[in-house]
């Protein structure tokens, strides 16, 4: 019997929005210029959540907030790198999703986008996947997916950092 997560996943139970920062905090103390980390889930599953704690451990001091009406948001760090915050909501497809320039904002750093699902065909096949899904008012169930060799590094230090192992 294989089991339900491959190699290249990791699944985590959280029981708090402050646990759902404090997980995207280590994963976003890993981030560097150029990586994308695509979230999904229902309304209310915490990806917003998830992001602040993200923002915070890749360095940023700015207040985090869901784009969804501005589409993205900017978040800076002491070195001047960027951080994207992308809402895809409520983008009619890829093609608005191309009209943004994706490509220029992970030239100038990283981006992490809400509802990733609604452009995948925008984006590189290689990519951080988040699934996050409601299951309570407080517990949360995130699984990441890594697509290509750079990310599933990334999620194998991302393991460490969350588990102390590799």
């Amino acid at each position: 019997m294989s089991p339900i997560l491959d190699r290249n996943s990791l699944e985590i139970i959280s029981r708090s929005a402050e646990q759902t920062r404090r997980v995207g905090m280590r994963l976003g103390s890993l981030l560097r210029i150029g990586d994308i980390t695509c979230l999904t889930g229902d309304l209310g599953a915490g990806k917003t959540t998830f992001v602040q704690g993200l923002a915070a451990g890749w360095g940023s001091l700015d207040q985090v907030s869901s784009p969804t009406f501005v589409i993205i948001n900017l978040y800076r760090r002491l070195d001047q790198s960027q951080l994207f915050h992308l809402d895809a909501y409520r983008l009619s497809g890829p093609m608005e999703a191309v009209d943004l320039d994706l490509e220029a904002m992970l030239d100038e750093g990283t981006l992490v986008i809400e509802w990733a699902d609604i452009i995948k065909n925008a984006l590189p096949e290689a990519c951080l996947w988040v699934h996050l899904q409601y299951v309570d008012e407080f517990q949360r169930d995130l699984v990441f997916s890594a697509r290509g060799q750079h990310y599933q590094n990334l999620l194998t230090n991302f393991r460490g950092q969350v588990y102390g192992v590799s």
